[in-house]
């Protein structure tokens, strides 16, 4: 098939704040050096910020750096954080309030900002563009680009007008190739290429596993007489356990709104947990329910988060290119934020390859300029001095963990001279259903708590229905034949989205996959306990149009 070809210097994959962050410095270092260079950045959402959901307490640290008179340019940073407040849930009615001194240091929050991140990388967006950036909404990249040499050389764009069953529509259009000497992958966490080149590479060889969470998130409107603007409060406990792990956050924003969402480990053992429905039990309790009473819910959304940190980073960089942000897994699990650090890894990245470019690089090497860049810097060193964190709440629980990492943060600094690993995949946890407890949820009453399809529709989620689908099935047979008698097939509560059902009674059973719903978290491709399901770019502008997460 022919198909046309645009050749860059450097093309960037994602218009989160990795991609963002490191496009704007390609661009930025060129300035400085008075020349040229082409960088393309492609987003599948349908705009910049579509498809960017985050709780978020926001350090600018990196934007600091980044843009020094961000305050002047607009930058949509409005809640000052006021107020830091730690419950541990101890029923559906009960609840202790941590004092200050309890709570590790890395989650004080003194200095940060309650924002939406999907308007930040809308004004990075523009900041980018004013720049020079060439940026490209509602193109999916589906194919990575490798020569025969092994080394990568761009990026191919999905096909548009594809039926459901592979023919050629009367619309059809070949997806062009962009070809670059170098391309950053900046798709977020458990990226579809990303995965594809950790693989190929074996980026993760000296690695642990990546660890992974869903986080569900709602935004509230609530009375004037409720909100406390920056305001930052999180929990841990019930609905949750040691064995079910998570934590929820519910932050105050400007205009009225509150942030509220649950984070459920993808390394929980009990197959009939959903993690939809504890976050729509949790907002009951009384510590939430007294900020959400009264208020409105404007929107919905879940994303999948890389939390492994530290000890699960693979190798970042290959033959003509490099992972960076939550594709590659900067998140600092121990502060909750992964912003700060996803900027300042695609800035690294950013700086590293046009210097390289600069100096008349031709690309195609696997440049080690940039984890050198990355170890020499302060990223590495927040992310080490955190690598504890998650592996205390996986090996020994919230309590006993929470201890730990006091000792390690509030003490030792984040050096205390040992390292905790945590080598078992999320995938490999779940026990069988015969031996784990059913859970009973409670109806949705329509006031603090919701059904799923009327939160998809809150998420302004939409897909053209007459394309492949883009959940695919290795084995076909698996979810029937193996997930349903051994975990009563986990897909159909794991996903936040109603995505997959089992219909039928019987021999008459089949899965169903509702792929129209699809939010593009991800946890499929994560949890799925016989690796079955593979998540894959559907049409470019498919999936969530998130207006404010």
């Amino acid at each position: 098939m022919e198909r046309d070809v645009m050749e860059y210097d450097v093309v960037v994959v994602g218009a989160g704040p990795a991609g963002l962050a490191a496009a704007i410095r390609l661009k930025q270092k060129a300035a400085e050096a008075g020349q040229e260079l082409g960088v393309c950045l492609v987003e599948k959402g349908s705009e910049v910020g579509a498809h960017i959901l985050s709780g978020a307490v926001f350090e600018p640290r990196a934007l600091n750096e980044l843009f020094p008179d961000w305050k002047d340019k607009g930058a949509p940073l409005k809640a000052a954080v006021t107020g830091d407040e730690m419950h541990l849930l101890r029923s559906p009615t009960s609840a202790i309030k941590m004092p200050n001194w309890m709570v590790p240091k890395t989650m004080h929050n003194h200095g940060n900002y309650v924002i939406s991140l999907g308007a930040l990388c809308r004004w990075l967006g523009e900041q980018a563009e004013a720049l020079g950036v060439e940026i490209y909404p509602g193109f999916a990249a589906q194919e990575t680009l490798i020569d025969e040499n092994g080394v990568v050389r761009g990026i191919q764009v999905g096909d548009m007008g594809i039926t459901r069953d592979g023919e050629q529509k009367g619309d059809f259009a070949p997806g062009i190739e962009l070809r670059a000497k170098y391309t950053l992958f900046a798709e977020g966490c458990r990226g579809h290429l990303g995965k594809r080149l950790i693989k190929q590479y074996k980026l993760d060889d000296e690695a642990d596993p990546q660890h992974y969470g869903i986080g569900i998130k709602e935004v509230w409107e609530i009375p004037a007489d409720k909100h406390q603007e920056g305001l930052v409060v999180h929990g841990a406990g019930w609905p949750l356990d040691d064995n079910n792990p998570g934590g929820w956050f519910l932050y105050h924003a400007d205009k009225q709104q509150v942030y509220v969402g649950l984070i459920v480990d993808l390394s929980y053992e009990n197959p009939w947990l959903s993690p939809f429905d504890e976050f729509q039990r949790l907002k009951h309790h009384p510590v939430l329910a007294k900020h959400l009473e009264g208020g409105k819910r404007l929107s919905y959304g879940a994303r999948a988060i890389s939390k492994g940190g530290f000890n699960s980073l693979p190798k970042m960089v290959f033959p003509g290119g490099a992972l960076i942000g939550c594709d590659l897994g900067t998140m600092n699990f121990s502060k909750i934020k992964g912003s700060h650090t996803a900027l300042k890894s695609g800035m690294l990245a950013g700086e590293a390859y046009a210097d390289a470019l600069l100096k008349g690089a031709e690309g195609g090497d696997a440049l080690q300029a940039y984890p050198e860049a990355f170890k020499s810097s302060w990223l590495w060193d927040e992310l080490y001095r955190s690598r504890n964190f998650g592996p205390a709440i996986h090996k020994f629980g919230a309590v006993l963990g929470g201890a730990i990492n006091f000792i390690d943060q509030n003490i030792f600094n984040g050096k205390a001279p040992w390292t905790l690993h945590d080598r078992t995949p999320d995938y490999a946890t779940l026990a069988p259903a015969s031996d784990a407890p059913r859970i009973d949820y409670p109806k949705p009453d329509g006031k603090l708590s919701f059904d799923k399809l009327s939160s998809v529709f809150l998420s302004s989620t939409n897909h053209e229905e007459d394309q492949p689908v883009h959940l695919q099935l290795t084995d076909p047979s698996i979810p029937i034949a193996n997930n349903l008698p051994m975990y009563a097939e986990p897909a159909q509560r794991y996903c936040p989205a109603g995505v997959y059902e089992v219909v039928g009674e019987g021999s008459e059973q089949r899965f169903q996959i509702n792929a129209q719903n699809c939010v593009h978290c991800k946890t499929c491709d994560i949890k799925d306990p016989a690796q079955n399901i593979t998540w894959v770019a559907p049409e470019g502008g498919g999936g969530p149009n998130y207006a404010g997460m």
